[in-house]
């Protein structure tokens, strides 16, 4: 099977989820149509203009740009149509069209079921009270069609349903009450603000709720009228109780309340969509629509784990009656993510067991002696239980697919040049492909260092390489001149080829797509893979996310290793972290400070930019070395910086996330990440083990400011 063919067979697992699955381009997380058509577009990208594949791929293209506007008995036909394509292509059909086309189910079949109605596909435009302008709004969100809101869930809820008294409620806590309107009154103490006051009673006593800039809330209110309302109660100047900008709603004769009294939904939103306005668009599609939501499980299934109904699941977790209502829900959808995404994993790890023969290598390698006598230290335990791993797969017929994880400084790198020159041993090529062009040329500096006494050729493939050199490597790598190679994304571009490629490894795998793996492997006849990571992954999330690979992880570090201190700093004891600092840099150490952005951001003028933290750090660090690294610098340029930075010319270094990977300083001891709060857990990670990498005990302090307080995320002030 050829490169084109292979690209073609991935699109066919995911056209037979989302047939069996209703049609409701929920078959892949982040959309099935989004899916597909990336799918097609790496297959074009590989097809050359004569390719019989691309006039199919071309009509693909077709199909799914326009899916989300069909109806589901027209997506029902587009599917089959594309699956006659798939398999004309691919060699398995006829082609010319037949009167059915059976898609065989992927793992546990649903139950069979009525096809449901194309409301769930109708625009959210078209539900009461959205309309164009603000679907524009919801599109911001992936909210396009009533399907995609029904399945906006909240982030949390919050427990309104307690009802307290007005007279015993603690003051600076939130709480939940019932009254009635005594008195309504707007003043406007600056042409810049209207003050809307209501004094609300119950049996025990009073207390005003109070609006800014809300003039229309007097209009909604009348004296007598029966209100329930959550707010936290404070005192005003002369020690009156008041509720500022309190969740509301008028109480009906049914009682039945969305904002308050219950168990309310708190969701993602985007500016211009309050929360109450959320809530009645979400129980709006529910009334009208959730009993046209298909089930997925079979009811075996359901039964045997107890879990409750997807419509009923639907209702409860947006609108839960109990804690334990709104757990129950949470389980079955969390279950169904998970069962959804294990049976897609499922499907891929069954194709990759079954492809083609691999090569079954010689692992008693002369060259791994060598460089294991070559190196001034001993393996731990963990390296050597995973190379022994990695061994049993090389000598397997049966193609390597194998996950590495370890923390930083684990020593994954050798394990990974060890399984290298085994397959270099033995005739074969290796190829590293890594994320960013620092990383590669750190790790071709180094392989280099230990391959050069073995007589072993290493070759760096980079995307800014001119024309010549690119021909020129491209030459000794065809021919076989080099063994191992070393490079990005420039790895898997036309026109670099290999004689004997039998093994791949992946550096930093959770930077790379799926696709993008394929494409390397495809340069070689089955070889074997190996990735890499050091994001930290507890095993069971590692097979969850990683289903088609096997997981070793490599849990011990080197000796003489020093923990990395971790610890949250306010923004506000800067100047006493600083002085921690400059105690490091005076014993000869050297310090990273990162921040999220190169330059100022209107939309995020609290981030601090690393120009402007370099000028910071040269004013509160005099007598201290600064320099400054991000992605907008040239290449050459960067290269100097990190350089000068690694020689010790620079006592500290102002970056971006373009250190994130590669940057292997072992002086650096004090990593400082400013505004922490705008980076991922991952990055954190990653940006943390820039630092330990030496002898010496290293820090890392995540600045943020104190304002980031979770109890002021929910405000709902004005959002009637």
């Amino acid at each position: 099977m050829g490169d084109v063919e292979r690209l073609l067979d991935d699109l066919v697992g995911p056209l037979r989820v989302e047939y069996k699955t209703g049609c409701l381009n929920a078959a892949v997380v982040g959309g099935f149509d989004r899916h597909m058509l990336h799918l097609i577009e790496v297959a074009r990208t590989a097809a050359p203009d004569d390719h019989p594949a691309v006039p199919h791929l071309e009509r693909l293209q077709a199909i799914f740009e326009e899916y989300l506007t069909l109806d589901f008995p027209t997506r029902e036909q587009r599917l089959k149509e594309a699956k006659r394509r798939l398999d004309h292509l691919l060699g398995t059909a006829p082609a010319q069209p037949r009167p059915a086309v059976r898609l065989e189910p992927v793992a546990v079949p649903p139950e069979p079921r009525e096809r449901p109605p194309g409301e769930l596909h109708s625009p959210v435009q078209y539900l009461k009270g959205v309309g164009p302008q603000r679907a524009r709004l919801l599109a911001r969100l992936r909210i396009e069609t009533v399907g995609d809101l029904l399945f906006h869930f909240p982030r949390r809820h919050e427990d309104r349903s307690l009802m307290a008294k007005i007279a015993h409620a603690p003051l600076n806590e939130m709480a939940t009450f019932q009254g009635r309107v005594r008195q309504v009154e707007e003043r406007r103490p600056r042409p810049s603000l209207s003050l809307t006051k209501a004094w609300v009673t119950d049996e025990t006593g009073s207390l005003n709720l109070v609006w800014f800039n809300q003039p229309w809330v007097k209009e909604q209110l009348s004296e007598g009228q029966a209100l329930i309302f959550s707010g936290r109660v404070t005192t005003d100047r002369v020690g009156r109780r008041q509720i500022v900008q309190p969740a509301w709603e008028p109480l009906e004769a049914t009682g039945e309340t969305l904002h308050t009294g219950r168990w309310v939904p708190l969701y993602p939103l985007t500016e211009g969509i309050p929360q109450t306005t959320m809530r009645r668009w979400v129980k709006g599609a529910l009334d009208l629509y959730a009993d046209q939501v298909p089930e997925v499980l079979p009811v075996t299934l359901r039964e045997d784990l107890s879990l409750v109904g997807r419509t009923a699941a639907l209702r409860s977790y947006h609108f839960p009656s109990s804690e334990v209502d709104r757990d129950l829900a949470r389980r079955r959808l969390v279950f169904e993510e998970f069962f959804g995404l294990q049976t897609a994993l499922a499907q891929r790890r069954y194709e990759h067991d079954h492809r083609a023969p691999g090569i079954a290598f010689h692992t008693d390698s002369e060259l791994v002696r060598r460089l294991r006598a070559f190196l001034p230290f001993e393996f731990t335990a963990a390296q050597d239980r995973v190379l022994g791993e990695i061994r049993e797969d090389l000598a397997s017929r049966q193609p390597m697919n194998r996950l590495v994880q370890g923390d930083v400084g684990s020593g994954k790198t050798l394990v990974a040049l060890s399984a290298m020159l085994t397959v270099v041993d033995d005739g074969y090529q290796a190829a590293l492909m890594v994320p960013t062009e620092i990383l590669a040329e750190q790790h071709h500096r180094v392989i280099r260092h230990y391959c050069e006494p073995l007589g072993v050729s290493v070759e760096l493939v980079s995307g800014r390489a001119g024309a010549k050199q690119r021909r020129e490597t491209g030459g000794r790598l065809r021919s076989g001149d080099t063994q191992i190679a070393v490079g990005t994304h420039a790895l898997i571009q036309q026109g670099v080829d290999f004689d004997a490629l039998g093994l791949v490894v992946i550096d930093e795998q959770h930077r790379f797509g799926v696709e993008q793996r394929q494409l390397l492997t495809a340069k070689g006849e089955q070889p074997d893979v190996l990735v890499m990571t050091a994001t930290p992954i507890p095993r069971t999330l590692a097979l969850t996310v990683y289903g088609d690979l096997d997981v070793s992880t490599i849990d011990e570090m080197p000796p003489g290793r020093q923990p990395i201190r971790t610890e949250w700093v306010p923004l506000g004891h800067r100047a006493q972290l600083y002085r921690q600092i400059k105690g490091r840099l005076r014993e000869g150490r050297q310090a990273f400070f990162v921040c999220p952005l190169v330059e100022e951001s209107d939309s995020l003028a609290d981030v601090e930019a690393a120009t402007k933290l370099a000028e910071h750090l040269t004013e509160h660090f005099g007598g201290f070395r600064v320099g400054l690294i991000h992605g907008r610098l040239k290449s050459a340029e960067k290269d100097g910086v990190m350089e000068a930075f690694r020689a010790g010319e620079l006592d500290l270094l102002a970056a971006t996330t373009v250190i994130e990977v590669g940057i292997d300083v072992p002086n650096a001891t004090v990593m400082v990440i400013v505004n922490a709060d705008r980076f991922g857990l991952a990055q954190l990670h990653q940006l943390r083990g820039r630092v330990g990498r030496g002898v010496h005990e290293s820090d890392c302090w995540l600045l943020t400011d104190a304002k980031y307080n979770p109890e002021l995320m929910d405000d709902e002030s004005g959002l009637q």
